[in-house]
C-alpha cells in the first residue's frame, strides 16, 4: 500500500507563505535571468499582466482599446525546465520503519517531500516540470510539462516510492550510469535538482564524478541535495555496545562495536564528502548538505534564501 503525499503539510511550502514574497521572487528572478532563458524579436502572444512584475513589456496600445493590461510574449520566452532526479536504492529508505512519518523521516521521505515541494513553485510559476527515478539502472524519466495533469502525474509517482515494504528489496545504486542517460535525455540548458545520498557502489566510485561534469557539459544547471542521516550516516553516534549492521543494498552484515571504529569511520566519511564537495565546485554544481533531521522546509528554505542572494 502506497503512503499518500500529506498536502496539508505540504501546502506550506508549495503555497509558498510561509516564505517572503521577496525571497521567492529572488529565487525566481535569479532562475530566469540566468543564461537559459531569454527574448527573441519574434512576438508570439499576449498574457495578462502580472502585479509587480516588468512593465516594460505591457502593450500600451491594447491597454488604450480594452483597459486591460497585458504583456508581450515572444517565441523564445521560455519558462525554466526543471528535472528532478531522485535516488530511490534501498539505501533512501535509512532509517528503516514499515511507516512513513514526517516526524521520524527517512532519506526517501525526505527527498519526496522536497521534490513535491519544489514542484508545487514551478507549477506556481509555470514553469515545466520533469521526473527522473534511478536506481541499479535509471527507471523513469518523464517529460518535461507544465500543466496541471502532468504535475498530478509526477506527485502519484513520488507517492509510489513511499510504498510500505519498499526499502527491503535491495537495490543496489548505479549513479553514474543513471546520471549518464539523465544528461543526455534532458532538453539541454535545463535545471537538474538530484537528490542522493550518493552511495554508489566503491568500486565504482571515481565513474561518478565525470558523470556530474557529463551533466555540466549538456549546459545543465546542476543542484545536488546530497541527502544523509547526519547523526547515524556521518557521525556515528550510537550507544557503547554491539551492533548488528546490514548492508540495505547487499545485506551484507557485520558485527561491531560502533564507538571502537568512531574515529576513523568519521575520518573516512568526512574525506569522501570533502571531495564530492570540491569536485562539484570544480563543476559549478550547487552542492546542498541535506541532513534529513533539519527537515526538508528548512533545508529549502536556507537554500532558496542563499540563492535569491546571488541575483
Amino acid at each position: 500500500m502506497s503512503n499518500h503525499i500529506d498536502h496539508n503539510y505540504l501546502s506550506r511550502f508549495g503555497s509558498l507563505e510561509f516564505l517572503a514574497h521577496q525571497v521567492v521572487e529572488g529565487f525566481i528572478t535569479g532562475l530566469h535571468k540566468s543564461p537559459f532563458h531569454g527574448f527573441s524579436v519574434e512576438f508570439a502572444e499576449h498574457r495578462l499582466y502580472n502585479s509587480g512584475e516588468s512593465t516594460r513589456h505591457i502593450d500600451w496600445k491594447l491597454f488604450a482599446r480594452s483597459e486591460k493590461m497585458f504583456v508581450k510574449r515572444y517565441e523564445e520566452e521560455t519558462n525554466l525546465r526543471c528535472q528532478l532526479v531522485i535516488d530511490h536504492s534501498s539505501s533512501m529508505y535509512f532509517p528503516y520503519s514499515d511507516k512513513f512519518d514526517l516526524f521520524h523521516p527517512n532519506k526517501i521521505l525526505f527527498s519526496v517531500y522536497a521534490a513535491a515541494s519544489l514542484m508545487e513553485l514551478m507549477l506556481h510559476q509555470r514553469d515545466a516540470v520533469g521526473l527522473s527515478l534511478f536506481d541499479e539502472k535509471l527507471n523513469l524519466h518523464s517529460a518535461v510539462r507544465s500543466n496541471k495533469m502532468h504535475h498530478r502525474h509526477l506527485l502519484h509517482l513520488l507517492e509510489n516510492l513511499l510504498e510500505n515494504g519498499k526499502g527491503l528489496e535491495a537495490k543496489t545504486t548505479a549513479a553514474a550510469a543513471a546520471l549518464h542517460q539523465v544528461a543526455e535525455r534532458t532538453h539541454k540548458r535545463s535545471l537538474v535538482l538530484i537528490f542522493s545520498d550518493m552511495m554508489d557502489n566503491p568500486a565504482q566510485a571515481e565513474e561518478l564524478f565525470p558523470a556530474l561534469r557529463h551533466l555540466k557539459y549538456n549546459k545543465h544547471e546542476v543542484v545536488l541535495f546530497h541527502v544523509v542521516d547526519r547523526k547515524i550516516e556521518e557521525d556515528l553516534e550510537l550507544e557503547n555496545r554491539p551492533y548488528r549492521f546490514i548492508d540495505m543494498e547487499n545485506k551484507s552484515v557485520i558485527k561491531l562495536n560502533p564507538v571502537e571504529v568512531q574515529a576513523a569511520y568519521r575520518k573516512a566519511v568526512a574525506a569522501r564528502k570533502a571531495e564530492l564537495k570540491m569536485r562539484c565546485g570544480q563543476y559549478k554544481i550547487d552542492y546542498v548538505e541535506a541532513d534529513i533531521h533539519k527537515g526538508f522546509n528548512q533545508v529549502l528554505t536556507e537554500y532558496l534564501i542563499k540563492r535569491s542572494k546571488l541575483y
